[in-house]
Parts: structure tokens; sequence; C-alpha cells
């Protein structure tokens, strides 16, 4: 043993040693987005090509910068930009058609995919050798950018020009949750037989779509360099860049899987208002009453009573009409299932409110996948039953989806 001298003069760099060795180690590296990828290790897909550019305001690198602006300054040549819903710089509001125009900022023509045309044209793709897809979905299925880039695909396949997707998290993780699109559904709100919650990134979707829909076209996707599909938006240390106007953050994110099926009845959303998807309201709604009917049975997310006024463009049920709403707030991301949610609310507001309420039956109907939600909320079906009997489809779904994933489950 040292002496008692030396030992107390050891003691203390014995106990920073000890303490150094219980810092927890430092997190991981943030997700790199494809965009990052490609400029690095994967140029041999776009170098020497003249590039189409499907994107818009999401396009970004891990560091927030345009992904234009990034393969321009790499010194490749993109000669054309094709934009979505949004537009390109992402300021259009829902819904409504974008015309075809001349980007400000870097003077390349934009050719509108969301307006008189979804699909790019022969005379758009005239002069190009690669079409460059970097979008960001949503996670859920009414999410039109997936639409947007089946279409690309298809045109792409018509001109035999190949397609690079440049991938990104989906935003709210790999759980699937919902019922399954009906086939003979399909629309530009569910171009796929998938879940409201897919669990799938924009580069799996399209990977599926091209299986699945018979798209012949040379597709290489980019994959995301450190991302798991356990982890949200807000886990990944990307900057967060709102996917559209009325989703707002990773919360609207959460529940749009579910919120979004009340676009189908005479019930707001709140868009136009704070907290646009995380609410629903009508001035005819007894709060009080539904959620006291529905809360009970909801894990992982709490519902509150609350009043909010949605304000034009952008809400046109109750424009500038202040209404009574529920708002839903999570408490167990694990936990909550938004669309089996949206499916209890539904059924308690139609029991509560059968004179006030009603569906746009057309539009709730693409949104649902098919006829057959609402044809069981208006014959009092139980909705613990109604999401039971999803189970079937969503296991069938589930080894489809394995066939495309990137990323291990």
């Amino acid at each position: 043993m040292p002496p008692p001298r030396l030992l107390r003069l050891l003691l203390p760099v014995l106990a920073l040693a000890c303490a150094a060795t219980a810092v927890p180690a430092p997190p991981p590296a943030g997700v790199e987005p494809a965009i990052d990828g490609l400029l690095r290790d994967s140029l041999h897909l776009v170098r020497g090509r003249r590039i189409g550019l499907v994107s818009n305001h999401t396009g970004v690198d891990a560091r927030g910068v345009q992904n234009v602006d990034r393969l321009r300054a790499a010194g490749l040549d993109v000669v054309a930009l094709f934009s979505p819903e949004h537009g390109f710089r992402g300021t259009a509001a829902p819904g409504e058609q974008v015309a075809s125009s001349v980007d400000a900022v870097t003077g390349l023509p934009i050719y509108s995919l969301y307006g008189r045309r979804v699909t790019p044209t022969d005379s758009m793709l005239a002069g190009l050798d690669v079409l460059v897809v970097d979008l960001q979905d949503a996670g859920a299925r009414y999410y039109t950018y997936v639409s947007t880039t089946i279409e690309v695909m298809r045109a792409a396949a018509r001109r035999r020009l190949p397609v690079v997707v440049l991938d990104r998290p989906n935003p709210v993780g790999g759980a699937v949750q919902g019922n399954v699109l009906d086939p003979a559904a399909r629309s530009f709100v569910g171009p796929l037989a998938v879940p409201m919650r897919h669990g799938l990134t924009i580069g799996e979707l399209a990977r599926l779509a091209r299986a699945e829909l018979g798209l012949d076209v040379a597709l290489a996707v980019v994959p995301l360099r450190g991302w798991s599909p356990r982890q949200y938006w807000d886990e990944t240390g990307l900057p967060f860049v709102a996917p559209s106007p009325n989703l707002r953050s990773v919360e609207a994110l959460v529940h749009y899987g579910g919120t979004c099926l009340f676009e189908g009845t005479n019930l707001s959303v709140g868009r136009g208002s704070d907290a646009p998807f995380t609410q629903v309201g009508a001035p005819w709604l007894d709060a009080a009453a539904v959620i006291a009917a529905v809360a009970p049975a909801l894990r992982g997310v709490r519902l509150e009573p609350v009043r909010f006024t949605p304000r034009s463009p952008g809400d046109a049920k109750f424009a500038d009409t202040t209404v009574a709403g529920i708002r839903l707030v999570v408490t167990d991301r694990a936990a909550y299932d938004a669309p089996a949610t949206a499916v209890r609310l539904l059924a308690a507001i139609r029991a509560r409110h059968g004179a006030e309420f009603r569906w746009l039956a057309a539009h709730f109907d693409r949104l649902a996948g098919g006829p057959a939600l609402r044809a069981a909320l208006d014959a009092g079906e139980d909705p613990a039953a109604i999401v039971a009997g999803w189970a079937p489809a969503l296991d069938a779904f589930r080894p489809r989806a394995a066939a495309v994933h990137l990323y291990p489950r």
C-alpha cells in the first residue's frame, strides 16, 4: 500500500477518474439527409447529367441549406425545377393550384406538378438526363408528395429517364397504424395500398410504388445515414421545416394520421388557427360531452376542451368564426394510435350531434381509403371492433413493407 500521505494526495485524482468514467457517452452523430450523402459519395448518379430537381422548401441539408444551392455549388447542372403541392418555395395554400413560373432566386424554370397537370409532360422533360426527387413526406397516407413522386416516376419511365430519390426521415417513425387503402379507392391522396400511418420513408414508398404499380423505371434511392425508424423528427438533430403551412410541428404530424379524416366532415381541423391538425371543432360541438364519452378508452393522448378561431383563407368551413373544439395532446407517443383515436371521436361526435354532423362523403372516402369506414360508423358499429377489423390487412401489409425497407426495424 502507498503511504498514508501519498494516498491522501492520490484520492482526489482517483475520484476524478471515477467521475469521468461515469459521464454518459456523447450522443451519436445526427441524422444525415441524402442530399449530403449524394454529394459525398454518390455523385456518379448525377455528375455530367442535366438534372431536373423535384423538390420544394423541405429539400434542405443537415444545416438547413437548400438542395438546389448545394447542387449548383458542387458544379452540377440543374436545368429545371419541379414543384409539388404548396409550390417550390412552400408558400401556396393547401389545395391551391400552382402555376408554372421562373424561380426568383435561381432563375430556373419551375414546372408545377400541382396545377393544370400533376404529371410532367414530354416538353417539360425535354433536355433532361436524370430526375432527382427530394421531398419531405409527412408520414401519413393522405400526403400528396408521394403521389407527385409516383407521377414523376411514371413520366420518367415513359422517357426512359433514371430517377434518383434522396431519402428523408419519416417524421413520425416506423409505426404502422390505421386501415389499409382499398386499391379500388386509389386517388391523389391515396395512391398506394398502405395504412393511414405507413411507417415508410419517401424512398421506401418509391420502391414500393415501383414494385406494386409496375413502374418500369430505373430508380436509385440514396439512403439516410444514422436514422432509425424508432426516431421521431425531433430526435434526429435535423432542422424542422414544416412540410406544409398547416403542419407546423412534430405534434401536428403525430396527430395528422388521424385528424386529417375530419377534413371529410363538416368539422374544422383548425386550419388557419394556432394549432392546425391538433384540434377539431364546430360551433355546435359539445366538447365536454364528447370528451367524457371517449376519454376512458384512449391511451397516450389527453383531450382538452378549447375554443379556437380558424382564419381565412386557411379554413373554408368556419372562417373567422370562434368554434368549440377538442384539443389533442400526446402524452405517450408509443401508446398513442391517431387513426383509432379519430375513429372514436367520429363515432362519439356523430352519436352526440346526429342533427348537425355530416360527412363530405366523397372526400371522406378518398381519405379513408374507401367507403367502408364511413359505412361502419353510419351503421353504429363499435369503434373498437372497427379498429380490430383492420388487423388482417395490416398483417398482410407488413411483409410487403419489409420487402422495401432500407433501415433495420
